[in-house]
């Protein structure tokens, strides 16, 4: 027996334009920058800066079809005066005050000049070296990375030089060569361990007991001191604590990335520009977006008179109608792309708006102990869009606030109940935490399970496991390694 069944299925798929909205909103403002040029580049009718003449205020509403097929367009049924309408000034042209008006959002130029691997091997200029000896040095500068190492072993620098310079030799010579290298500024550039690191820079200083003894733990004890046993050391060299705390100051004085000391080491730093800016204006709370995220655009002119000549044709021949095809095209993009921003414009300061009222306490003080609770569905449910949405915005972009510049995601945090049965934000118990061992004995560290215990005095009952988890995630060591004499 033959069976019909009528079912509905409820579906949601997002349209190329709709993910394309959620990239651009994803974009913080530099990166935001680079697409627009992008688009201006590849979209002829789409141009930036003030329009001339207000003969193209409106692009058209009811033509615009996503699912259209260009190839079968009817140029006869293209209603030009939607293109051309100079009823209203569209919104994208309109002036908002919720920009930042004086940008002062400069790039900030990095050093040009020699890079650390030249100069080191100017520094290679002024030693005696024969032909053989020259390019092993040359070669294990060029392995030397940016922090002043020299990671790869040494059995494979032997590999790669006879494989790539057609140099033979025993390990022995590449260690000889590699003392001369190591005899280069800065002191402690191409060591192959932090304890060789360490120690090269101690054999170039004033040999006093102080440093002799540094080296001496260094080279014996090396594991016992990076785990701070202090006790098993005093043992060991027979010395008093007196005499392993100068020894230990020796050591703190050195530098365990000297490539990082050198200030012609051009390596490309990472500029934030805030997307937002939050003050304090009259004792209430003033936000701006970044002008830069809001550029003027406008449909080009020229394409404005394409289509006016093509409807004041006669006589309207093929080239014609393929020609306004290719216009419908770019404006079609150059509408969308217009619309996109506008909306990524009020996404961006609606979120952000909703976020600073929500941490209102905390961006008029500054106190961290400020911090609501905040997960991204707490924002989304108050501006009524999606939490993809509100993590978009979270994730990427930063807040020029009177504390410092912000990323915008370290302000959400989770919640747990104190001893009132309070909600209180994990952020403030982290901060809580931080300070608990800033002030603590550093002869006697707290582990912990005593840190737990006082965080349970002051109306935080956590666990020592969760106690572990934010003391890590503040990249705080445990106890034992924060021990000092």
């Amino acid at each position: 027996m033959l069976k019909q069944h009528l079912q509905f299925k409820l579906s949601q798929k997002l349209s190329p334009q709709q993910i394309q909205l959620m990239k651009l909103i994803q974009l913080p403002t530099q990166a935001f920058e680079q697409r627009l040029k992008q688009e201006l580049e590849e979209n002829p009718a789409l141009e930036s800066g003030k329009e001339e003449t207000d003969a193209l205020d409106d692009i058209y509403e009811d033509t615009y079809d996503d699912s259209a097929d260009n190839e079968n367009i009817d140029t006869d049924e293209i209603n030009i005066d939607d293109y051309l309408s100079d009823d209203e000034i569209p919104d994208y042209r309109t002036q908002a005050n919720n920009y930042s008006t004086d940008d002062e959002d400069k790039r900030v130029p990095y050093a040009a000049g020699t890079s650390f691997n030249q100069y080191l091997l100017n520094q290679l200029n002024t030693v005696y070296l024969d032909d053989q000896e020259w390019a092993i040095a040359e070669f294990l500068v060029g392995s030397v990375d940016e922090s002043g190492y020299i990671r790869r072993p040494l059995p494979d620098i032997m590999d790669d030089l006879a494989f790539t310079q057609n140099i033979y030799v025993e390990e022995d010579k590449i260690v000889e060569v590699l003392k001369i290298v190591q005899d280069l500024d800065p002191p402690g550039v191409a060591a192959r361990s932090l304890d060789e690191c360490l120690i090269i820079q101690l054999k170039r200083k004033e040999q006093k007991p102080s440093v002799e003894l540094a080296i001496n733990i260094l080279e014996r004890s090396f594991d016992h001191f990076t785990k701070k046993h202090y006790s098993k050391l005093i043992q060991k060299h027979h010395i008093s604590e007196e005499e392993l705390k100068d020894a230990i100051s020796e050591i703190e004085k050195l530098n365990p990335k000297p490539g990082g000391s050198y200030s012609g080491n051009t390596r490309m730093i990472e500029h934030i520009v805030p997307d937002f800016s939050i003050k304090i204006v009259d004792g209430e709370l003033e936000l701006t977006l970044n002008g830069r995220n809001a550029p003027e655009l406008h449909v080009s002119k020229d394409y404005s008179n394409m289509l006016e000549g093509y409807k004041n044709a006669k006589e309207k021949s093929k080239s014609q109608k393929d020609t306004v095809m290719f216009i419908k095209q770019k404006l079609d993009a150059a509408k969308w792309f217009i619309d996109a921003i506008r909306q990524r414009q009020q996404t961006l300061f609606i979120t952000m708006n909703t976020i600073m009222e929500y941490q209102k306490e905390y961006f008029m003080t500054g106190d961290e102990r400020k911090l609501r609770p905040m997960i991204l569905k707490d924002i989304a449910d108050k501006i009524d869009m999606d939490v993809s949405t509100v993590s978009r915005v979270a994730n990427s972009k930063y807040v020029d606030t009177p504390y410092g510049t912000k990323l915008i995601k370290d302000f959400f945090s989770e919640s747990m109940k104190n001893e009132q049965g309070e909600d209180v934000s994990t952020r403030e118990i982290k901060k809580i935490l931080e300070t608990v061992i800033r002030d603590e004995d550093k002869k006697k560290p707290l582990t912990d399970a005593k840190l737990a215990k006082m965080l349970k005095e002051k109306g935080y009952p956590i666990a020592r496991r969760t106690v572990a988890k934010y003391r890590e995630q503040l990249d705080i060591p445990v106890a034992r390694l924060r021990k000092e004499i």
